[in-house]
């Protein structure tokens, strides 16, 4: 008698949000400074996604990274579940090094910025990570916490480019290519982690139900 296959492993769901909107957003690189919190626009959108992470039946844990700003968006998030949310540094920003609290456009003045834009993976932050020790990074640390809660549905609060790196990894597109996955302040992307590897099931989304993405 034929024996039956082993039935799949469930599906792992990690919901990936950028933190919200900060005084310096989309003018200085904050990178891991302490001090900064969400502007009064960005704790409207971490009240936002906290609503639509609410209206999921089941998600088993908020984890979020150290600093002020995702610790901040986390917080209305894990409310509206029922939860603490916990804190671990694999979610942290990239490590900018001497580039930390510089101004974007001096920064784009300078001619490594070209090689940020087109071939990040050849590139270190002075003092600091390269963009290929950051997705290491933020995928491993993904990798830990999914395996924590097998077949359940998680939230992770991190930041651009680590959502961006971690878009990429199961995309299956090359790091020289991630700067083209947009992540905008407090959008939720979502990848389902399966036995034959990681599947991006949502990329930015800022409105709607998350019931679309087959959650309940």
């Amino acid at each position: 008698m034929a024996r039956k296959p082993p039935a799949p492993p469930p599906l792992t769901t990690v919901l990936l949000v950028r933190h919200g909107q900060t005084p310096t957003t989309g003018k200085v690189l904050p990178g891991r400074a302490a001090g900064l919190h969400l502007a009064d626009r960005g704790r409207e959108q971490a009240e936002q996604a906290a609503e639509r992470i609410g209206a999921l039946s089941r998600v088993a844990a908020v984890y979020c990274s150290p600093l002020e700003r995702t610790r901040e968006t986390a917080a209305p998030i894990a409310a509206a579940l029922g939860l603490k949310p916990k804190v671990t540094k694999g979610l942290l920003e990239a490590d900018f090094g001497e580039w930390t609290g510089a101004e974007l456009k001096a920064l784009m003045k300078l001619p490594e910025w070209r090689i940020v834009q087109r071939a990040p993976s050849t590139f270190r932050f002075p003092d600091g990570e390269s963009f290929t020790e950051m997705q290491v990074r933020i995928v491993s640390e993904l990798d830990r916490l999914r395996a924590r809660h097998p077949g359940e549905t998680i939230v992770a609060v991190s930041h651009a480019d680590p959502i961006k790196a971690a878009m990429a990894h199961a995309l299956g597109t090359h790091l020289d290519l991630f700067q083209r996955i947009v992540v905008s302040p407090c959008s939720i992307s979502a990848i389902g982690y399966t036995g034959e590897g990681p599947v991006a099931l949502t990329v930015n989304s800022t409105g709607g139900p998350l019931t679309d993405l087959g959650l309940s």
